[in-house]
């Protein structure tokens, strides 16, 4: 958080948002901790300070209340700035650390020194010091001294300014403060100076004659010896007062923002290089850099506007006539310039060059060599391509992350300038999360945030934002006075334009069919030639920006510009080869097997393209090339998490008329297996007859078997009996194929089935035949889903630490991929070890990431394992009612006709432990049984177990232990036929119900009704 005292006393967020403090006494109690600038207040002094002669009754007491006021007013605005107000022994403080306050950072710069610095210095300003609370006794003194530095820190910058020759500028900016400081020597003198030095000579002679007459009038004194000799100078002309003018500079009128690393980097080459080049594209700042970088240069520094020349001026006359050379003698003006400044040291700032690159190469060449006490400092859109030339290419301003925080916001030098232009266009304006999304679709170029700027106080953030799609029309109007290529954002990049050749504005304008740019091997399938060359000089040109790889882009203007530039047809054309392309791209990267995470590297770096690329063609309503797209992307979008994407794209290729019935037949298949992945189970079920038999127009074995591989895959959790059915035929689909791939993935789904029936020794073959097929085929993706196979198979078999580690090693593994959606679903698995572990607390943080990451995915398997967890460990750390509710709405998403989930007799169960728990046994015992029927149905022992152990808790509840020992007897039983050994906390269950039956029961009555129940069917 930072403080102002430099005008009326004010707080704001790191982020630049104001803070509102509520009450005269509260501000006053800031003010008077900003007074004494981060040094402890007694309580004692404050209470004087805030009442004075008429204290409130408890006067302690009252002050405590303000401070808590106040504190509260800071944390509401920035959590945690609270503690900023400090107690102390006796009192309290304002903890400020460096920069703080504007008044620490005003003084740090008059330590800085130099006019740059006072300037900035001086900029702080906002008004009188203290100026809401002057009259107060305690901020008197302070204020008092805040503003002898001020006047001081002004006549200073005069003098620094002077000698730069800006008297004309100075003679203006002196006038309000000689006016509040008539009596001031130092002051009036340098007014004096700048009046005459701007031609003014008859105004520098009044304005003294008023500084005599109100000296002699209100203090009896005389002028000073200096002021009385300038006086006697100016009416005499003395040739001193008009010493050569040491440059012609322009100040800017209001700060750089955002570039201190820029603004560093730039004046440590000036030291040390003799020609420095500032390039890059239009409105990313150049002149605004190159004007701050000149202004701490010493000596001679000469600003030269070159942007009103037409091609081929005569540059070194411009130079020449900048520097009033016109009355020497007759040399041609590049040898009269070079003569001129022999034996001068001084900086040449040459600004906007792109247009007459090659006269300002020759004389600067000519310059470099015949007088080696001159520098050059140019700007352009390109490099000048000489001999010793550094070029410095200025980046725009660092945009904030999608997702960014306070911090990552107020870091942001884009934000930082938006905010400042946009709070001079609408003093209440305030950071929002809109701004990042703005800063980052304008390219964090200054020139379009301040465009935009202006258009805050009209349309407000969101409503920029909502217009950017047309944004050379919302940014056609900028401030009055601009050159006139940098009034709009559409003149901005027409300047570029116009400076290219026909070829390479064919390329630039076919290159904005890409989306978030391109390799060279793209560029020159899509603007069809050879391109390399082209993409050098637009490089050079700052109108495509190159990256590692290599990689071109365009920044979002410049593309949008572009594409104006293509005819419809010339569009249509260069779009149909950008999604050929991509569309082969996507069918020749290899995602199963030992290249698979090379593949996933080049499709992410590609993504923004191939969804462009698919998006044409359907607009297009080409259906050949939508379909290649979608169903070449199908399985590289499953690993990715973007199920919905693909489900889109999928549905979008179907819905064109036309294209390979092959194609169409996949396409079905693939989109049938996403809707059961995503939990449209009707949708699935609606649709798997028919996609499988369409399989059969699908003359590629290999391309069918995965196909069918992936509807089973799709619907395998809705319909485990049915995937066990089809288990035999997709098998041998695989092997006569001859794709052992998917014949892994098939080994896949006989481990879920197998698991499903807590069938160990199956699961166990099944999951390790897979790992070793996968592992010599070189998927990750497939040792993945295995390994988590294995992980089960031991939690199944009551190995939970191995489990465990497996489980770890999965994840691990799936990071290293970035598989999301394999990820979720294997923290899902991993709260369920931790669960029967009876580890709450760690299984509810996996089940938390579990359902995040699912319902982010799209991954209704995932999310339904979380959800079902997070309602499994509510109820244990005795969370009922949000675990009730968990359940309670995955059971109304399970539709009542079809066949039953796998995870239903688990939500019941989990359902009846807490209608037990809260002591409704009836309710408890029909939950139990409808999970007890839904695990029979299943064919599921392990849940069969669990129902039959819940039910039996139940029974006992209800007051019939003798029944309730039976149920508990044939569970057992059931456990032991199937080899399933009770977990930590299934056996914690067990042995607290045995203890009850026991206490009921008696143990000679206890063991004869568990032996009578293992020996006959669950009752």
């Amino acid at each position: 958080m930072r403080f102002g005292v430099l005008g009326p006393v004010t707080a704001w967020t790191d982020a630049g948002v104001p803070v509102p403090v509520p009450g005269r006494q509260v501000r006053a109690l800031l003010a008077d901790l900003l007074a004494h600038d981060g040094a402890s207040v007694p309580a004692d002094r404050l209470i004087d300070d805030l009442w004075g002669d008429a204290p409130p009754a408890n006067p302690p007491a009252a002050l405590s209340v303000k401070v808590s006021q106040l504190r509260r007013a800071l944390e509401d605005a920035e959590p945690g700035a609270r503690a900023l107000v400090e107690s102390t022994p006796g009192g309290y403080a304002l903890r400020l650390g460096t920069g703080g306050s504007d008044a620490r950072e005003f003084h740090a710069l008059l330590a800085e020194g130099g006019a740059d610095a006072l300037g900035r210095a001086l900029a702080l300003w906002r008004g009188p010091a203290f100026a809401d609370v002057a009259d107060a006794p305690f901020a008197r003194a302070a204020a008092a001294h805040l503003a002898e530095l001020r006047i001081t820190a002004v006549e200073d910058c005069a003098q620094a300014r002077l000698e730069r020759g800006e008297h004309a500028a100075l003679a203006a900016a002196l006038a309000a403060d000689v006016a509040a400081h008539p009596l001031r020597e130092r002051l009036v003198g340098l007014h004096l100076r700048a009046l005459y030095g701007a031609g003014r000579q008859s105004e520098a002679l009044a304005a003294y004659e008023r500084l005599r007459a109100a000296l002699a009038d209100e203090l009896g004194l005389d002028p000073g010896p200096e002021l009385v000799a300038l006086h006697r100078a100016i009416l005499t002309q003395d040739p001193a007062l008009s010493a050569p003018a040491t440059g012609n500079l322009p100040v800017h009128p209001t700060p750089l923002i955002g570039r201190d690393a820029a603004l560093t980097d730039v004046r440590a080459l000036l030291e040390t290089d003799r020609l420095v080049t500032l390039a890059g594209p239009g409105g990313v700042g150049k002149t605004r850099l190159a004007l701050a970088a000149a202004g701490a240069v010493p000596g001679e520094v000469w600003f030269v506007e070159l942007a009103a020349l037409d091609r081929g001026a005569d540059v070194a006359e411009a130079i020449t006539a900048v520097l009033g050379l016109h009355d020497r003698a007759d040399p041609p003006p590049p040898d009269r310039l070079v003569t001129a400044l022999r034996g001068r040291r001084a900086l040449l700032v040459l600004d906007n060059c792109e247009h007459v690159l090659d006269e300002v190469a020759g004389v600067v060449v000519r310059l470099l060599a015949g007088a080696p006490g001159v520098r050059v400092l140019a700007t352009g859109r390109e490099p000048l391509d000489v001999p010793g030339e550094t070029v410095w290419s200025v980046p725009p301003l660092d945009v904030p992350p999608p997702g960014a925080d306070a911090a990552a916001l107020a870091a942001s030098g884009a934000v930082a300038l938006f905010n400042e232009r946009a709070r001079a266009a609408d003093r209440s304006f305030a950071v929002t999360p809109d701004v990042a999304v703005l800063c980052r679709r304008l390219d964090g170029i200054p020139l379009a945030l301040e465009l935009a700027a202006t258009r805050v106080r009209a349309l407000g953030t969101a409503g920029l934002v909502a217009r950017l799609d047309d944004r050379f029309r919302l940014l056609a109007t900028g401030h009055r006075g601009a050159p006139p290529r940098h009034r709009t954002l559409h003149a901005m990049i027409d300047w570029s334009w116009e400076l290219l050749d026909e070829p390479d504005r064919a390329v630039l304008a076919r290159l904005a069919v890409f989306a978030d740019g391109c390799t060279p091997e793209a560029a020159g399938q899509v603007c069809d030639g050879d391109v390399l060359d082209a993409l050098v000089r637009l490089v050079d040109r700052s109108l495509v920006t190159r990256a590692d790889g290599p990689r071109y882009r365009l920044l979002e203007s410049v593309a949008a510009y572009a594409l104006t530039r293509l005819d419809p047809a010339a569009e249509a054309a260069a779009r149909a080869r950008h999604a050929a392309y991509y569309a082969g791209l996507a069918e020749r990267t290899e995602l199963r097997g030992p290249a698979q995470l090379d593949g996933l590297d080049l499709l992410d770096a590609e993504a923004a393209n191939l969804r462009a690329a698919s998006d044409a063609a359907v607009r297009a309503g080409d259906a050949a090339t939508a379909l290649r797209l979608a169903l070449a992307l199908a399985w590289y979008r499953l690993l990715r998490g973007r199920w919905t994407e693909a489900r889109r794209t999928l549905a979008a290729a179907l819905a064109l008329p036309g294209g390979p019935a092959a194609d169409r037949a996949a396409a079905v298949a693939w989109a049938t297996g996403y809707a059961g992945l995503q939990g449209d189970t009707a949708d699935w079920a609606a649709r798997r007859d028919a996609a499988l038999d369409g399989l059969a127009a699908v003359t590629d074995p290999v391309a069918r078997a995965r196909a069918h591989w992936f509807v089973r895959y799709g619907g395998s959790e809705a319909d485990a009996a049915g995937t066990g059915a089809a288990l035999g035929p997709l098998t041998a689909e695989c092997a006569a194929a001859g794709d052992d791939w998917s014949t892994a993935a098939t080994l896949l789904l006989a481990s879920l089935h197998a698991h499903a029936h807590a069938d160990a020794d199956a699961l166990e073959r099944a999951a390790q035949r897979a790992v070793h097929l996968f592992t010599r085929l070189g998927d990750r993706w497939g040792r993945v889903n295995a390994g988590q196979w294995l992980a089960a198979h031991a939690e199944l078999t009551g190995d939970l630490g191995r489990a465990a580690r497996l489980q770890r090693d999965v994840l691990r593994l799936a990071g290293e991929l970035r598989l999301g959606a394999d990820a979720a679903a294997g923290e899902g698995w991993l709260g369920w070890i931790c669960y029967q572990r009876a580890d709450f607390a760690a299984a509810r943080a996996a089940f938390a990431r579990a359902a995040g990451h699912g319902a982010e995915q799209g991954d209704e398997s995932a999310r339904v394992l979380g959800e079902l967890g997070l309602g499994l460990t509510g109820h244990r750390l005795g969370d009922l009612d949000a675990a009730e509710t968990r359940l309670s709405d995955l059971l109304a998403g399970i539709p009542e006709d079809g066949a039953p989930p796998l995870y239903l007799p688990l939500v019941l169960v989990g359902l009846g432990q807490i209608a037990a728990t809260r002591g409704e046994t009836s309710r408890a015992v029909r939950l139990h049984t409808r999970a007890l029927d839904a695990g029979r149905a299943l064919d599921a022992p392990r849940d069969v177990a669990f129902a039959v152990e819940g039910l039996a808790a139940a029974v006992h509840g209800a007051g019939d232990s003798r029944r309730a020992a039976r149920l508990l007897g044939a569970a057992t039983e059931t456990r032991v036929r199937a080899g399933l050994p009770r977990a930590p906390v299934e056996r914690q269950d067990a042995d607290r119900l045995t203890e009850d039956l026991r206490a009921a029961l008696g143990d000679d009555a206890l063991a004869a009704e568990l032996a009578a129940g293992a020996k006959e069917d669950v009752p």
